[in-house]
C-alpha cells in the first residue's frame, strides 16, 4: 500500500531541517537520520498512490534541491564518499532514482540541480581507482561502496530511460565511456572463475551492476538525433573485453567455488552472457555507423603498440575462430535456456561477420589491412582470410578439422577479401603463391547446388572483383581459366531456374565473373560457349544457361549484364589472332621451333564448334535486344553494335569443315526488325543519372551519357527504331559520339556485302531517307564528324 502523502511530506520537511542543521554543524546523529529519514522516503516512492501523485507533488518541493546538497555535503569535498558516509549516500541516492522513475519533471529538476553531471563524476572518481595492470582483476571495492555505485548507476538509468534531456547531456559527459569502464572493472566478464574465494552477495550486486550499465548504454543509444554516440573509437578495447571470456582457451575453465547446479554459478554465467550479447550488439552498430570506428578497427590492426585501439580487432577474429560455448552451460537447468543461448551466440558471431566485413570494406582501412611491404602476401589480416578459406576447403574435403562447416568463416574472409581486393596488384597476390587462391576458389565446397547462400554470395562477389582488377587479356583470368572456374560457376547452379527471384545479386556477380574472364580470352570463351563437364543427363553450356536467364530475367541489369557476356564471346572468337594465344594444354603450339599441329587443329575446332553455337537466331536477338532497350546508355548500345557487325562478318557457310558454320547476316537482319516488348517501359519524361559520355571503358554497370536538354526518345517498337536515332542523334535524351554512329553505319556495310531479299529491302529502305539527311547536315563536318560523314556516304554508296 502507497504511503499517505502527508506521511511523505513530513519526511521531506524532515531532510530539509537536517539539510539546514548539517551546514550550521555536523554530527554524527544528524547523518544517522539522514539515512534512516531518506530510507523511509525513498521506500514509500517505491509505491505510486493511483489517486494521489505522490511524485508530482513531492517534485515541486524544495526536495530535489536539498537531495543534491545533502550529497555534495556529505562527500566532504572528497570524489569518492568515505565509508562513514556510504549510508546516507546510497539512501540520498535511492529517493533520487525513485523520483525520476517514468517522471520526466522530476528528471528536468534533476537535471537543474546538477544531479546527473555529480553522479558521473562520482562514477568516473571510482574508475580513476582501477590500478591499470590490473587486467581481469575485479576492482576492489567493499559492499557499501558497490551499493553506491550500483545505486548512482540506478539514478542515472531512470533520468534517462525515454528522456532526451538527460541523454544528451550524459553522452556530452562522455558518461557511456565512463560506465563501460566502471562496469569492466566492477564485472570483468570470467574473472570470477580465477577467484579462490567469492561473496555470493557482492558479486550479486556486481552482476546488477553490469546488467544496468549494459541497460543504460542502450538507453543512451536510442536518442532522437543519431548523430550522437554514448560510444567513442577509444571504447572499443572494453567491447571486446567480454569477447575474450568466450575464446579458447577460457571456455574451457572450470570453477570450483560453486556446486555444479549452483544458482549463483548460473547467474554469473548470465552476466557473462549478457554482456557477450550487448557487447556484440553495440560493435556491430558502431562499426555500421562510424567511419571512425572502422578506421580505428583497421589502424588499431596494423600498429597494435601504437594505437589504442590495440589488438580489439584481433579479439574479434579469435572470437570468430576460436569462439565457443562456455563447459558451465552442459550442466545448466532448464530455466537457463541454453538453446536459445546457442542460437543467440551465433547471432554475436554473425554481428561481428558484419563488423569485420565493413572495417575491410572501408577505403581508406585498406592502407592498414593490405601490408603493401609484405609483397608476397598482403599481411596478417590477408593471410589469416586466406587461411580460413583455405582451411575450409581443406577440412569440408577431409570431412573434419576446426574449420570443417564453418561457413561463417568462409562467408567473412570471402567478403572481406572481396572488400579489399579492388586493385590488379591485390588481385595477382591472392593468385599467386604462397596464397594460390585460384584452385581453391574454384572448389565444389565454395561453388556447387548445395552450398549454402552466404558463401556462395561471398565467393562469387571476390571472384568478380579479381576478374575486374584484371584488364582484358590479364593474366588474372587466365590463372582463373586453368583452375577450372567458368565450369564450377556453371555447375554450381547459380544460372538455374530455381534461383530466380532470391539470388540475383549472385548471378549478376556470376555473369560478371564470367564477362571479365571472356574478354580478348579465347580459352575461357571455349570454356563457357561449349558444354560443361557436368553430369547431369542433359549438359548445358554456361553461354546457354545465361542466355536462358537472360530470356526469362524480369529486370534490366540480368538482361543487360547477361547479354555482355555474349558481346565479350564474340569478340573473343572472332578476334584476328585467336590462333595465335596460348593453348592451356599440356603442350603448346609452338615447341622447339615445331609447330604443334594438333594443338592447332583442336584450337580450330573449339572455335568452329563455339561460333557455330553462337551464330543462332537466339544470339543475334539478344544482341539486337540489347540495343533497342540500352537508348540510354551508349556503352551497351556500341557493344551490342560491334558484336552484331562481327556476326554478319560469317558469310560463309563453312561446308568444307568438319563444324559447319551458319551465315550470320540472315540472323541479325531478322534479329533487328523483330519487336521489342519493355516489361518496364522507360518512362518518356525520366531524366537518366548523369555520368560519362564514354563508349570505350569496359566498367562493370553500364555508363549513362550526359543528358541533353532536347526531347525524349521515343521507345523503340524494334531494335531498328534504336538504330535510326543513334544516327539522327537528335530528339535523344543522350548524346551519341561519332564513334558509336560510324559503327552502325559499319553493321549496315557489312549486311550489305553479305545479305540479301525482302529483310535487306526493309532495311534499306527505312534507314536510306535517315542517312540522306545526315549526310546533309555533314557537308562541312571536320575531324570526326567529317569521318562519319564518309561513313554514312560509303553506305549509301554500297546500296546504290
Amino acid at each position: 500500500m502507497a504511503q499517505p502523502l502527508d506521511d511523505l511530506l513530513a519526511l521531506e520537511k524532515k531532510l530539509s531541517e537536517l539539510l539546514i542543521i548539517l551546514n550550521d554543524a555536523e554530527t554524527d546523529d544528524a547523518w544517522q537520520q539522514v539515512a534512516s529519514t531518506a530510507q523511509v522516503l525513498a521506500n514509500g516512492l517505491r509505491d505510486r498512490d493511483s489517486a494521489i501523485d505522490n511524485h508530482s507533488v513531492l517534485g515541486r518541493t524544495p526536495l530535489i534541491k536539498n537531495l543534491s546538497a545533502l550529497f555534495t555535503l556529505a562527500l566532504h569535498g572528497s570524489t569518492i564518499p568515505n565509508s562513514a558516509y556510504t549510508s546516507p549516500i546510497l539512501e540520498i541516492l535511492r529517493v533520487s532514482a525513485n523520483l525520476c522513475m517514468d517522471h520526466d519533471d522530476n528528471r528536468t529538476s534533476l537535471l537543474d540541480a546538477g544531479f546527473p553531471q555529480t553522479l558521473v563524476s562520482l562514477l568516473e572518481a571510482y574508475t580513476n581507482s582501477i590500478d591499470p595492470s590490473s587486467e581481469w582483476q575485479p576492482l576492489p571495492l567493499s559492499l557499501p561502496h558497490l551499493k553506491v555505485v550500483r545505486t548512482a548507476l540506478g539514478v542515472l538509468l531512470n533520468a534517462s530511460v525515454g528522456y532526451d534531456p538527460v541523454k544528451v547531456r550524459l553522452i556530452s559527459l562522455d558518461a557511456g565511456s565512463t560506465l563501460l569502464k566502471l562496469s569492466s572493472a566492477v564485472y570483468p566478464p570470467g574473472a570470477w572463475l580465477s577467484l579462490s574465494s567469492l561473496d555470493a552477495e557482492e558479486w550479486q550486486i556486481r552482476c546488477m551492476l553490469s546488467a544496468w550499465v549494459w541497460r543504460t548504454l542502450v538507453e543512451l543509444k536510442e536518442i532522437k538525433d543519431e548523430s550522437l554516440q554514448p560510444l567513442s573509437a577509444k571504447d572499443l578495447p572494453l567491447l571486446t573485453l567480454s569477447l575474450v571470456a568466450f575464446t579458447r582457451p577460457h571456455t574451457s575453465t572450470f570453477s570450483t567455488l560453486f556446486p555444479v547446479h549452483s544458482e549463483m554459478l548460473f547467474d554469473l554465467l548470465q552476466a557473462d552472457f549478457d554482456s557477450l550479447e550487448e557487447s556484440c550488439t553495440l560493435i556491430e552498430s558502431l562499426s555500421l555507423d562510424v567511419e571512425d570506428i572502422r578506421l580505428s578497427f583497421a589502424n588499431g590492426f596494423k600498429n597494435p603498440s601504437e594505437h589504442p585501439i590495440g589488438s580489439s580487432l584481433r579479439s574479434i577474429l579469435d572470437f570468430l575462430e576460436k569462439g565457443e560455448y562456455p563447459s558451465l552451460w552442459a550442466n545448466a537447468p532448464e530455466d537457463f535456456d541454453v538453446s536459445r543461448k546457442r542460437k543467440a551466440f551465433h547471432m554475436c558471431k554473425a554481428a561481428l561477420i558484419k563488423t569485420v566485413v565493413e572495417v575491410a570494406g572501408e577505403e581508406s582501412a585498406e592502407r592498414s589491412l593490405w601490408d603493401e611491404s609484405e609483397e608476397t602476401t598482403g599481411g596478417e589480416f590477408v593471410t589469416r582470410m586466406v587461411g580460413w578459406l583455405k582451411g575450409y576447403v581443406s577440412d569440408m574435403d577431409a570431412g573434419r578439422g576446426a574449420f570443417f562447416d564453418r561457413i561463417d568463416l568462409a562467408t567473412c574472409a570471402s567478403l572481406s577479401l572481396g572488400n579489399l581486393t579492388r586493385r590488379e596488384k591485390n588481385a595477382s597476390v591472392l593468385l599467386s603463391s604462397p596464397h594460390s587462391l585460384a584452385s581453391v576458389l574454384s572448389s565444389q565446397h565454395l561453388l556447387s547446388p548445395s552450398t549454402d547462400i552466404k558463401v556462395k554470395h561471398g565467393v562469387l562477389g571476390l571472384l568478380k572483383h579479381i576478374a575486374q582488377a584484371g584488364p582484358p587479356g590479364s593474366d588474372i583470368h587466365t590463372i582463373l581459366g586453368k583452375a577450372g572456374l567458368i565450369h564450377s560457376i556453371c555447375d554450381s547452379g547459380v544460372w538455374d531456374e530455381r534461383t530466380d527471384g532470391m539470388a540475383e545479386v549472385l548471378q549478376v556477380s556470376a555473369i560478371g565473373v564470367v564477362k571479365h574472364m571472356c574478354n580478348t580470352n579465347v580459352e575461357n570463351t571455349f570454356s563457357l560457349v561449349l558444354s560443361s563437364t557436368t553430369k547431369t543427363p542433359i549438359p548445358s553450356s554456361g553461354l546457354s544457361l545465361i542466355l536462358a536467364l537472360v530470356k526469362r530475367a524480369d529486370t534490366i541489369t540480368v538482361k543487360s549484364e547477361g547479354t555482355r557476356v555474349l558481346v565479350n564471346v564474340v569478340k573473343s572468337l572472332w578476334s584476328d589472332d585467336i590462333l595465335g594465344t596460348p593453348v592451356t594444354t599440356m603442350s603448346s603450339p609452338i615447341a622447339n621451333g615445331t609447330v604443334d599441329s594438333v594443338a592447332l587443329a583442336n584450337k580450330e575446332r573449339k572455335k568452329k564448334e563455339c561460333m557455330k553455337a553462337v551464330l543462332t537466331m537466339q544470339c543475334a536477338t539478344a544482341l539486337a535486344s540489347l540495343v533497342g532497350r540500352s537508348g540510354q546508355y551508349p556503352l551497351l548500345v556500341n557493344e551490342g553494335i560491334v558484336a552484331l557487325t562481327l556476326l554478319s562478318t560469317q558469310k560463309v557457310g563453312g561446308k568444307d569443315s568438319i563444324v559447319a558454320i551458319p551465315t550470320g547476316p540472315p540472323f541479325v537482319l531478322r534479329a533487328i526488325l523483330a519487336p521489342l516488348s519493355f516489361e518496364n517501359p522507360p518512362p518518356p519524361s525520366a531524366d537518366p543519372p548523369s555520368a560519362s559520355t564514354s563508349v570505350t571503358t569496359d566498367g562493370s554497370s553500364p555508363t549513362i551519357a550526359t543528358p541533353s536538354t532536347r526531347g525524349r526518345l521515343p521507345v523503340p517498337k524494334t531494335p531498328l527504331d534504336t538504330f535510326i536515332a543513334v544516327l539522327k542523334n537528335v530528339d535523344n535524351p543522350v548524346n551519341f559520339q561519332p564513334e558509336v554512329r560510324i559503327n552502325v553505319c559499319s553493321l549496315f556495310i557489312q549486311v550489305g556485302r553479305n545479305a540479301s531479299g525482302d529483310e535487306y529491302d526493309k532495311v534499306k529502305d527505312t534507314v536510306r531517307p535517315v542517312m540522306e539527311r545526315v549526310l546533309e547536315t555533314l557537308q562541312d563536318a571536320t575531324g570526326k564528324e567529317e569521318m562519319l560523314g564518309k561513313a554514312v556516304k560509303k553506305v549509301l554508296d554500297t546500296w546504290a
